[in-house]
């Protein structure tokens, strides 16, 4: 659950309690059409909630919301969105924690095959061609061709599949990338290792890149556009 979801189900938790008091969270009755508005908001909410994996106690929600109410809360607003924030990273970090620990393991078994070369930052490569261009810098702009995989093999970008070279500027892309294009001649292929501090961290990147992700490109590095 975002922290938008939270806040979102906060918000319908006020609508249902607001007018209660704390003896009679459990016996409220639906006597309009609000009070069903009201109920139907707190089931969604908090289903909502459970399929999320968070199975909170509602009686709990109810006294902090009467708690604040009469300005007896035991936590400030600004406190309750930090825990909520803590505890929501803690939760994502812990459920990719085998998917890095597999990512980390990998990169690591890699590096010790002799054709592999790793540089201070983590990335690792091999030279597939080595060409006998220039070597671009940050300032430049780049045209590659490039097949983007998963450690487990899975595709997911291709600028080979689409038919047409990428162009960007060596400064506008993720670290990894910007390193590693700077090693390689234009002419050049190679196979690099992005490891995730290099790449996209912590953060999901679309559907398929996963927090923590080891990414692996075949580059061929075609030209520096002027």
């Amino acid at each position: 659950m975002k922290i938008k979801g939270l806040v979102v189900f906060s918000l319908a938790m006020a609508v249902i309690l607001g007018s209660c008091s704390k003896s009679a969270v459990k016996s409220v009755k639906i006597k309009s059409d609000t009070d069903s508005l009201a109920y139907a908001l707190g089931t969604i909410y908090y289903t909502g909630l459970m399929a999320d994996s968070l199975d909170l106690n509602p009686l709990l929600i109810a006294k902090a919301m009467l708690d604040s109410k009469e300005g007896k809360a035991v936590m400030t607003e600004e406190s309750a969105q930090s825990y909520i924030v803590v505890f929501i990273n803690a939760r994502e970090r812990n459920k990719y924690k085998n998917y890095k620990a597999e990512n980390e393991a990998y990169l690591l078994k890699n590096k010790a095959r002799a054709e592999v070369s790793e540089t201070a930052s983590g990335l690792q490569y091999e030279v597939i061609t080595m060409g006998n261009g220039p070597k671009p810098t940050t300032e430049n702009v780049v045209k590659v061709h490039y097949v983007g995989t998963l450690i487990d093999g899975t595709e997911f970008d291709s600028s080979v599949s689409r038919g047409e070279p990428a162009v960007f500027p060596l400064s506008g892309v993720i670290a990894g990338w910007t390193e590693a294009l700077q090693l390689m001649p234009v002419g050049s292929k190679f196979r690099i290792y992005l490891p995730q501090s290099i790449a996209y961290g912590d953060q999901q990147a679309g559907e398929q890149i996963k927090p923590y992700s080891t990414l692996i490109f075949d580059v061929e590095l075609l030209e520096i556009v002027e």
